[in-house]
């Protein structure tokens, strides 16, 4: 039977209602906090006008419910306020483990006074004699016992319940403001008024981040729902990212990668590379990025260029990592649109009728030049390493054991993958510094 489901006489002991000890509401609610502030931990941390405020209010709304309910009478309008109550603790990010800590401690008292005081009469004799309770007082005895417990119950969950609802409300209000203004700062629209309605605050540099999250292998798996566990996959990402920045990090993720906005003052440059591998593994899945700095003006460009970076290592089959624009602005500059890119792209041409040689100097270059390492990935011996390099040397023109002719043949095989797209660098390409 729940609270309120049923009729219910006042319970008495010794004759005197159980609530007695409770009555004067005012005076114990102002005991109570006391006792939270000095014993309840999380209680002293809070701000003064929410302990001598809201908490002491909410403290006799609970203690009036109380003497209501030890009454036999059911006070609605209490339940009401202490719903309310909660949802303002959950919005001032009160922590849900105070509330509850001083709800308990509450009722300790409570407990303490009602049992103290009803049993007196039998401990308390003129003769120091120790009476037996009555049967009555006995039986409202054990009613009470269990009434507490089914007042604590109902209490619980209204804070809970209250107190989570709100949290949602308020959890879904600041992704929607994290979501408008990461995306008024990438459109490069006017963000400080928007800011501060958001309440948050505009960083004087951020590292933006291009994020290119593969697929789990289990998104391929015909027994498994894919989209399922794209999602986790991506809330695990987003938790880390939590985590890891608090709530300073501003983005817009997709099962498959965005972009990240992180000031600077909450992740420095140099730990970038742990941030990208920590994401990682949160994933589960080797994740590539590219970062490149900029003021909150020039976010817009900075992620077009963050992006063309990703896109030009993933063209590249370069190793998984996270890449600045000083790692490869050499590369970057070849991919620009134009005759130049068109011309390198066009001297390996000769080698399309002959695809060993092609990859015979993908997986050199790759190799910093290391025959004998390339010899093995190809399972070739060392000399026939010699004869196809001899033999790109007088189809190209270009000898790939000269520096000159290795320069060239390295910037054909970059300009190349904006002409035909997977016929990049191999996967053991040299990764990010």
């Amino acid at each position: 039977m729940t609270v309120g489901s049923a009729e219910r006489h006042g319970l008495t002991m010794s004759g005197k209602p159980m609530s007695s000890p409770l009555r004067d509401v005012w005076t114990l609610s102002r005991q109570m906090v006391g006792h939270f502030v000095e014993k309840v931990v999380p209680c002293g941390t809070l701000p003064g006008d929410a302990i001598h405020g809201d908490i002491t209010t909410i403290t006799r709304v609970c203690l009036q419910l109380a003497v209501s309910m030890l009454d036999g009478t059911d006070i609605p309008a209490k339940t009401g306020r202490l719903q309310e109550a909660a949802a303002q603790w959950a919005r001032e990010g009160v922590p849900i483990d105070t509330v509850h800590h001083a709800i308990h401690e509450g009722f300790k008292i409570g407990v303490d006074l009602v049992v103290s005081t009803g049993t007196r009469k039998y401990l308390d004799t003129e003769d120091g004699a120790m009476l037996m309770l009555t049967k009555a007082d006995y039986l409202n005895l054990i009613g009470g016992t269990k009434l507490v417990v089914e007042m604590l119950d109902q209490m619980t969950s209204i804070v809970s319940m209250a107190y989570l609802r709100e949290l949602r409300a308020v959890v879904g209000e600041h992704h929607t403001a994290v979501h408008t203004l990461t995306s008024a700062l990438l459109g490069g629209y006017s963000t400080s008024t928007m800011a501060r309605e958001c309440g948050i605050e505009i960083a004087d540099r951020y590292s933006v981040l291009a994020l290119s999250i593969p697929a789990h292998p289990e998104e391929r798996d015909p027994t498994l729902d894919g989209k399922v566990v794209a999602r986790r996959k991506l809330r695990r990402v987003q938790a880390e990212l939590a985590t890891l920045c608090g709530d300073q990090a501003l983005s817009l993720l997709s099962v498959d990668g965005g972009t990240i906005l992180i000031p600077e003052a909450a992740a420095p440059a140099a730990e970038l590379d742990q941030l990208v591998t920590q994401l990682s593994r949160a994933a589960r899945v080797p994740i590539m990025a590219a970062v490149v700095a900029s003021g909150p003006e020039q976010v817009p460009a900075a992620a077009d260029q963050a992006h063309e970076l990703l896109d030009m290592v993933q063209r590249l089959r370069c190793v998984r990592g996270l890449y600045r624009f000083d790692d490869l602005a050499l590369e970057f500059q070849l991919t620009r649109p134009g005759p130049g890119r068109e011309f390198l792209g066009s001297l390996l041409d000769p080698l399309d009728a002959q695809p060993e040689l092609l990859e015979t100097l993908r997986r050199h270059i790759a190799n910093n030049l290391n025959r004998q390492r390339t010899a093995r990935e190809l399972h070739v011996h060392t000399n026939t390493v010699d004869y196809r390099l001899k033999r790109i040397n007088q189809l190209t023109g270009f000898d790939p054991t000269e520096t000159s002719g290795l320069w060239y043949l390295r910037s054909a095989l970059v300009a190349r993958t904006y002409r035909a797209p997977g016929e990049g660098l191999p996967a053991a390409a040299p990764g990010p510094r």
